[in-house]
């Protein structure tokens, strides 16, 4: 059985305005509080036996979550946080739809997921770029450095020129896709 669900702008309105709550609530939390909430969510989905639809989306936050934990990596500053306030917002079990709701519980977690994974393309993109090149062989620290410069610096390029491109189409008045931030 395949089941689509459209979102409305008034939907991404919504989802948008979670982040933002959360975003307020968390940013001061303990980095490693969130990490670890993180962490349990995708424990308590693979235990709960969550619809499969519900366990692919939960399971692509490690990606997130290894984007930060990473040293390699070294997301700082603003690109840190911004991964850092997504995943703040699966520290709350009572969200829009309360994870201890059997079937259902984790669903608006999973939306929000497939939400955040298109919001931060960018991010994982070059943080997978950057993963395959480590894995390619042994780089010396200042090859690992440079990459890592170059990828990060592609990444806030082309988020820069997604976010000008959407500004232009609502100038122009051409609808322009919504987005959570």
């Amino acid at each position: 059985m395949r089941i689509v669900l459209d979102l409305s702008e008034k939907d991404i309105r919504y989802f948008r305005s979670c982040l933002q709550t959360v975003k307020k609530g968390h940013l001061g939390s303990d980095e490693s509080v969130v990490l670890k909430a993180a962490s349990d969510l995708m424990d308590q989905v693979a235990a709960a036996e969550a619809p499969e639809f519900v366990r692919e989306r939960i399971a692509k936050l490690a990606l997130l979550v290894q984007m930060l934990e990473d040293q390699r990596w070294r997301l700082t500053g603003a690109d840190r946080a911004r991964v850092l306030n997504v995943l703040a917002y699966f520290v709350d079990p009572d969200d829009l739809i309360p994870d201890r709701i059997p079937g259902l519980g984790y669903l608006d977690d999973a939306i929000m997921v497939e939400l955040v994974l298109q919001e931060l393309k960018y991010e994982i993109e070059a943080y997978q770029k950057f993963s395959e090149f480590q894995e390619s062989g042994e780089h010396a620290p200042e090859e690992t450095a440079q990459k890592r410069v170059q990828l990060q610096a592609r990444m806030r390029r082309n988020r820069r020129e997604e976010r000008d491109r959407r500004r232009r189409l609502r100038m122009s008045g051409t609808k322009a896709p919504m987005g959570l931030w």
